[in-house]
C-alpha cells in the first residue's frame, strides 16, 4: 500500500483505541464495583492483561516469521513505553494519587519478573523449558489474585447490608462493554501496527528499533488509552494496576508462550542496553509505588522527557 494508505491505518486505528479505551474502563470499574473486586485486581487483571493481547499477538507472529528481534523487542518496548510513557501520560493528564496499598505486592511481582528476564536473557537465548517456567510463574500469580479476589468478595458480602449496591450498570451491560472495549482495542492496534511498520519500512529502519519503538508503542496504545482514560475518571488504582499488570503478563506470558512455540535468540544489543535499561525504570518504578503515594505533573514530565530521550537515543545510535 502507499504511504497515505498507511497513514490512514494509523489514524483509524488511533481511534478505534480510543474508543476502545473508554469502553473497557466503564465496563472493568463497573464490574469491580457489582462484585465486590477491588478496582486494583480488575486493572491487574481483565484490564491489563486484556490490553496485553496485541503484543502477545504480535510477537507470537513475529517469532514464527523469523522476526525475534521484533518479537522481544516488542515486550521490552512495551514494558518501556507502559512506565515511562503511559504512566507519565496519564499522570500528566490527572495526577494519580490514593492508589490501593497491595499495589506494592503486585509491583514485587512485576520487579522479580524483570530480573528475571534480566538472568535469563545472559544465556543468550530464551528455550521452551523457560517459556514453560514463565508460564507455570504467570499461573502461581493468578492463583494468589484468585484466593486474594474471594477474601475482598466475602468482606463485601458481610458489609453489603449497610452499603447501598451500585444499579447503574447491569453485569451483563458491564461485560458487554469490556467485550466491545476488547473487540475496538484489537481491530485499533492491528491496523495500527500494520500501517506504521509498513511506514517504518520504507525508510529503512531495523527491526530491532522497529520492535522497540514503533509496535511495542502501538502495541501499548490500548494500555496508555485506558490508563489516560481511567486518570481522567479519578480511576488512579485502574491506571497503575493495568500498567502493573501489563508488564507481568509481557514478560511471564507473552515471552512463555512465545518461547515455547519457538525459542528465541537474544540479540547482543538486548543484553547490554535495552533489557537493562527496562530493568532499571522497572526499580525506579517501584521504588516510587512503594515510599510514595502520589504522581505528580512535574514527575510526569520527567518521565516522558527521559522516554523521548530513550526514543532518540534508539534512531541515532548504531545499530
Amino acid at each position: 500500500m502507499s504511504l497515505f494508505a498507511n497513514a490512514m491505518l494509523v489514524a483509524v486505528g488511533l481511534a478505534l483505541l480510543f474508543a476502545g479505551g473508554e469502553l473497557l474502563v466503564r465496563g472493568a470499574v463497573s464490574t469491580a464495583r457489582r462484585l465486590g473486586v477491588s478496582e486494583l485486581v480488575i486493572g491487574l487483571t481483565i484490564v491489563g492483561f486484556g490490553t496485553s493481547m496485541p503484543e502477545m499477538l504480535v510477537s507470537v507472529e513475529a517469532a514464527f516469521k523469523g522476526s525475534p528481534e521484533i518479537a522481544l523487542g516488542n515486550v521490552v518496548g512495551s514494558n518501556i513505553a507502559n512506565i515511562l510513557l503511559i504512566v507519565g501520560c496519564a499522570a500528566l493528564v490527572m495526577p494519580l494519587s490514593g492508589w490501593d496499598r497491595s499495589v506494592r505486592r503486585d509491583v514485587r511481582v512485576m520487579l522479580g519478573a524483570s530480573v528475571l528476564l534480566f538472568v535469563v536473557a545472559a544465556c543468550g537465548v530464551l528455550p521452551r523449558w523457560t517459556g514453560a517456567g514463565f508460564l507455570v510463574l504467570l499461573g502461581i500469580y493468578l492463583y494468589a489474585h484468585y484466593r486474594a479476589s474471594r477474601v475482598a468478595m466475602k468482606e463485601h458480602r458481610e458489609n453489603a447490608s449497610s452499603e447501598t449496591p451500585d444499579q447503574d450498570t447491569s453485569i451483563a451491560l458491564s461485560i458487554g462493554l469490556i467485550l466491545g472495549g476488547f473487540v475496538l482495542l484489537f481491530a485499533g492496534a492491528n491496523w495500527l501496527i500494520d500501517g506504521a511498520v509498513a511506514i517504518a519500512r520504507i525508510f529503512g529502519i531495523s527491526e530491532a528499533v522497529i520492535g522497540l519503538t514503533i509496535v511495542a508503542v502501538g502495541t501499548s496504545l490500548p494500555e496508555l488509552t485506558t490508563s489516560v482514560v481511567a486518570a481522567w475518571r479519578g480511576q488512579a488504582a485502574v491506571a497503575l494496576g493495568n500498567v502493573v499488570g501489563s508488564n507481568i503478563f509481557n514478560v511471564l506470558s507473552i515471552l512463555g508462550v512465545t518461547a515455547l512455540i519457538k525459542p528465541l535468540p537474544i540479540a547482543e544489543r538486548f543484553l547490554w542496553f535495552d533489557i537493562p535499561f527496562m530493568l532499571a525504570i522497572s526499580i525506579v518504578f517501584a521504588g516510587m509505588l512503594v515510599t510514595r503515594n502520589r504522581f505528580g505533573r512535574f514527575g510526569a514530565a520527567i518521565m516522558l522527557a527521559v522516554y523521548a530521550g530513550y526514543t532518540v537515543y534508539l534512531y541515532i545510535a548504531p545499530a
